[in-house]
This record gives C-alpha cells, sequence and structure tokens, in this order.
C-alpha cells in the first residue's frame, strides 16, 4: 500500500510501483468511480488490448444461438 498526498489542486501522484504494475502512461484515459467513499482509478482500455484478461473463462451457451447475426 502506498501513501500519497493531495495537492491544493485536489491532485495526486500515483506512486511509480503502481503505474508500472497497472501498465499506466502519461496521456493514458482513467474511469474514477467513488463506492463507499472508497475512490478507485479505472484505466480505460482498447477492447483488443483485453483479450486474455479472463484465462479459464469459459464462453460455451454465453449466448443463445438466435442472439447471432
Amino acid at each position: 500500500m502506498e501513501a500519497v498526498r493531495v495537492s491544493k489542486k485536489y491532485q495526486v501522484v500515483i506512486p511509480k510501483k503502481i503505474r508500472l504494475e497497472a501498465g499506466i502512461k502519461p496521456g493514458d484515459k482513467m474511469v474514477a468511480l467513488a463506492k463507499h467513499g472508497i475512490i478507485h482509478y479505472i484505466p480505460v482500455r482498447h477492447m483488443r488490448e483485453t483479450k486474455g484478461m479472463t484465462p479459464g473463462l469459459d464462453t460455451k451457451d454465453l449466448r443463445d444461438e438466435r442472439d447471432r447475426v
């Protein structure tokens, strides 16, 4: 866990260790959510970058045949 300080402009610096682990680079877009008093920053990724994020996910019967075009 890393502690950060909020500036007078309400800005925080994401610690290097966390930036590297999450693959965050300058200019990346992020979504900010607040739930139960906890702030979550989620990097916005292109759909093709999310391929393989859930290894072992069983996609069989995920959609009905009639949903397909």
